[in-house]
């Protein structure tokens, strides 16, 4: 996404099979997972700050909503300057929602959860039908001129790259409220994991995470697989929403198998000496997050080098 399609010298799109490869395997793997995965983690996360906080005889509201504030400020940075797809705005609102059912019982949290990633599904795949059956097919000369137009500001002065962020983020404004219930449903499913220690008791939930992982992987790799097709082909770019609705509702089992087969990992020999090297990173998400982006920024926009474009997905 920082580093844009491949473009020639006359600006026209330039797409070769490994591209073709690598960005299909990516949308198979990656997207509508991991999105949900942080999502996950930060509502299971409310628990221990929560819990913190009881223990230092802190009220928690105050302290709450003094780091929701930052976080908030955080991602406006972000999402202005370095990384249109800035997604701690979104976490720092929803959070909010998170103080608001804190104490709401775990089945009745799941089950929002579920209606939120039903709805949010619906929602993308009556949009999909009403693009397949209205829309026209992108003609060649559209996407070209599309992509330079995006290639030219993100190559251009700051102020271009700047411009660029504020007008991605008013046009995909509506779609980050609609996968924001999709987020919320992660964050719930991550606030009743936390209410009953899953993460902290993995031994008590074993036979249980084996089962999700058996069933969720192929559930999740299915829908995704679906998902690629419809996004990065053969099927044209009208079908992208309904892959995106088969995407969101088969995206948590994919997660849960990530998740179920990591901590089932982690137990084994190897495992613990993997978690001993990843421990640190981890300690860091926040920083990461924004420091990935410093450095994409660097490269790909006219901040630095300006390689928006230059290389392809493989790359």
């Amino acid at each position: 996404m920082m580093a844009g399609p491949r473009v020639g010298a006359g600006g026209e799109l330039v797409v070769s099979r490994v591209d073709q490869v690598a960005a299909w395997l990516v949308t198979v793997l990656v997207p509508a997972k991991f999105y949900l995965l942080f999502s996950f983690l930060l509502g299971y996360s409310f628990t221990l700050q929560r819990a913190a906080a009881e223990h230092a005889g802190a009220p928690f509201a105050p302290r709450h909503l003094r780091r929701l504030s930052c976080l908030f400020l955080l991602g406006l940075a972000h999402g202005v300057l370095l990384f249109s797809g800035d997604v701690l705005m979104v976490y720092a609102v929803l959070s909010l929602v998170l103080f608001a059912v804190r104490d709401t019982t775990s089945p009745t949290l799941l089950r929002s959860a579920a209606w939120l990633v039903a709805g949010t599904a619906a929602c993308l795949l009556a949009w999909g039908w009403l693009t397949v059956a209205f829309a026209q097919p992108l003609r060649p000369p559209d996407v070209t001129a599309v992509v330079h137009e995006w290639v030219t500001a993100y190559r251009g002065e700051p102020g271009a790259v700047v411009e660029a962020r504020l007008r991605s983020l008013r046009d995909t404004l509506g779609w980050n409220i609609l996968y924001g219930a999709d987020m919320l449903a992660a964050f719930l499913a991550g606030l009743a994991a936390g209410c009953r220690r899953v993460l902290a008791e993995t031994d008590r939930y074993r036979a249980w995470m084996t089962q999700i992982f058996v069933c969720g992987l192929p559930v999740g790799l299915a829908g995704s697989v679906f998902m690629a097709v419809c996004r990065n082909g053969p099927l044209d770019a009208r079908w992208y929403d309904i892959g995106s609705a088969v995407g969101v509702l088969t995206g948590p089992a994919l997660t849960a198998a990530y998740v179920c087969g990591l901590l089932l990992l982690l137990r084994t020999g190897p495992g613990r000496r993997l978690g001993h090297v990843l421990a640190p990173a981890g300690r860091m998400a926040l920083t990461n997050y924004l420091a990935q982006s410093l450095v994409a920024a660097f490269v790909f926009t006219g901040y630095g080098l300006a390689w928006h474009g230059r290389h392809g997905r493989s790359a």
